[in-house]
């Protein structure tokens, strides 16, 4: 495959920080602003290596997070890369990433907005977007045809063939379609990133597996807001590293119905 020539020879990451600016919220109480994340109406994350990773239960705001970033980078909120448009957007109810987005300030050395935002729910999407735009130019090689594979392989295909490229990658649980074995290869592919110099990754997950990642830096959204973690920390790991410990222990207490 042949090496596009380099956008910047300055190494990831690229996206240094993002910060809320107060002046452009319009109402506090109304969501996403409301969440843990901005209490006491400011934010601010800082990117220090080429991968960060975020954790927490759902309902927190990573995907909103995520979404917001996303749009920073110019990517369609359902995913895709520069200039995708692959889903629909004018029944959308919730346009909570990129109202988020709005109020968000990003600093960048260089701005390098290459690459993808890649989502699982809304992968099928993409593959078909994909697949169409390549049989409807003559000049384009033959279709990718993602979606002729199962699932998970699909995902690693995908991933094997955007993620080569100099640029930033925003993963929003990339592990939905992937077996354990599936993850060790995204984690091989990550490594490979890592390792570039020319890519930054930034990836919210549930999975301990991907948690792990060598060299990431690992961040917490909970109820008190946003803070670095260690990967141990995680109730992810606590909770597999107790059921791996004595699973039927594990088992009969997690199944206990609460005394009514």
């Amino acid at each position: 495959m042949a090496h596009r020539k380099q956008l910047t020879r300055l190494k990831a990451p690229y996206l240094k920080r993002i910060l809320l600016d107060p002046a452009r919220v319009e109402d506090w109480e109304k969501y996403p602003w409301n969440l843990p994340l901005f209490r006491g109406h400011e934010f601010e994350l800082e990117f220090t290596t080429p991968i960060t990773i975020i954790v927490g239960e759902n309902g927190t705001g990573k995907s909103t997070l995520l979404e917001a970033i996303g749009a920073l980078a110019g990517y369609d909120e359902a995913g895709g890369g520069k200039g995708y448009r692959p889903v629909d957007h004018s029944g959308a109810i919730d346009k909570s990433g990129a109202a988020l987005a709005n109020t968000f300030r990003g600093h960048w050395l260089p701005k390098v907005t290459a690459g993808w935002f890649f989502r699982a729910e809304s992968f099928y999407s993409v593959a078909r977007y994909l697949d169409q735009a390549a049989l409807e130019d003559p000049f384009r090689p033959p279709p990718p045809d993602f979606l002729s594979w199962s699932h998970g392989e699909g995902f690693i295909r995908f991933f094997e063939e955007r993620c080569r490229r100099q640029g930033i990658y925003i993963l929003d649980e990339p592990e939905s379609a992937l077996s354990p074995s599936r993850q060790i290869e995204l984690l091989k592919m990550l490594r490979r990133m890592d390792q570039s110099g020319t890519a930054q990754v930034i990836m919210a997950t549930h999975s301990p597996l991907l948690m792990a990642c060598p060299g990431a830096r690992l961040f917490r959204i909970s109820r008190f807001g946003l803070d670095p973690t260690d990967f141990s920390d995680t109730d992810h790991f606590r909770m597999m590293r107790d059921f791996c410990t004595d699973p039927q222990a594990f088992m009969e207490e997690a199944l206990r119905e609460d005394d009514a």
